[in-house]
């Protein structure tokens, strides 16, 4: 944890008991070395609570979202066949430890199975295959005419790595402890963690986008449909589904790590009809690889999120 006073948001969303309740998050937040954005609203009543939700941030995994949109809108429109076959290479295709990006031999696989990989097990390389379709200035255009304009696309998922080991050669370890270094003195040595130049996002702008395709008011309706089933096949559940485990409860989400970087977003639906869409965008003070307690404190929050909400 860095010297000096603990961090404190600038700017916090709520009134009333919801605003105790943002407060509450950001001191447990700031007592576990976090910095960061958090905010959630009620899909139904507009309700909501957090704080420095318009700060932009780069985004990591969470980009697959807006980025799934895009293609599921070509898709929906017949300008792009879900079963088109692509190739992916391990020789030239991106990092990650997760489905193709893992895999040691060519595998051909269709676009709408690449969706489910980017989305369910937010692999890099199924990523970067549709982004070989759908280049990232094509997202970023269509996200501009969707008045989307806080959600910025501006590179590939390898784009990172590139970065990072142009940095620390292959030592990810040294990448971490210049991200934390750069966190506490505010420069960006790893271009990729400059909110100017990565993939970046706010998490109003986060919410806002879950609330367009939760209320089918964003692109096509089978896009947003098969957006909010894609994101309900997600298997990583240690950030906000950790604490929300429940028959009458369903999380739709999409995580995103990076170096310091632990990020998700998601709606919360609850059998009675309540549902809350999240935003939490966090960076770490500290060089640990794996953080439990900082997922956790995430999974937390969008409880306490929730029940102040739905309540």
């Amino acid at each position: 944890m860095s010297a000096g006073p603990p961090y404190r948001p600038a700017h916090f969303v709520g009134d009333g008991a919801l605003l105790d309740v943002a407060e509450a998050i950001a001191a447990h937040w700031a007592a576990l070395g976090m910095r960061g954005s958090f905010l959630a609203r009620d899909l139904g009543t507009g309700a909501q609570l957090g704080f420095d939700a318009r700060t932009p941030v780069p985004l990591a995994s969470v980009v697959k979202v807006p980025f799934a949109l895009v293609v599921l809108d070509r898709i929906a429109a017949g300008d792009l066949d879900a079963d088109r076959p692509v190739t992916v290479d391990p020789a030239t295709s991106s990092v990650g430890p997760t489905g193709l990006s893992a895999f040691r031999h060519p595998a051909t696989v269709a676009v709408g199975d690449l969706l489910h990989l980017m989305l369910s097990v937010s692999d890099n390389a199924a990523a970067d295959a549709l982004f070989g379709l759908v280049p990232a200035a094509d997202v970023d255009a269509r996200l501009r005419a969707w008045d989307c304009g806080d959600l910025r696309v501006r590179h590939r998922m390898n784009r990172m790595y590139e970065c990072a080991a142009g940095a620390a050669g292959n030592d990810f370890s040294l990448a971490l402890e210049l991200a934390v270094r750069d966190e506490r003195s505010g420069r960006h040595t790893l271009e990729m963690l400059d909110p100017a130049r990565a993939n970046a996002g706010s998490a109003t702008a986060l919410v806002d986008l879950l609330h367009r395709v939760w209320h089918d008011e964003i692109s096509r309706p089978a896009a947003t449909a098969e957006l909010r089933r894609l994101m309900g096949a997600q298997l990583f559940t240690q950030r906000l589904a950790s604490e929300l485990r429940a028959d009458a409860l369903r999380v739709s989400g999409k995580t995103g790590t990076f170096l310091h970087l632990r990020h998700e977003i998601g709606v919360v639906e609850a059998d009675s009809g309540h549902r809350v869409a999240i935003a939490a965008l966090t960076r770490s003070d500290r060089r640990a690889g794996l953080a439990p307690d900082i997922d956790l404190a995430i999974g937390t929050a969008a409880r306490d999120a929730f029940e102040a909400l739905r309540h």
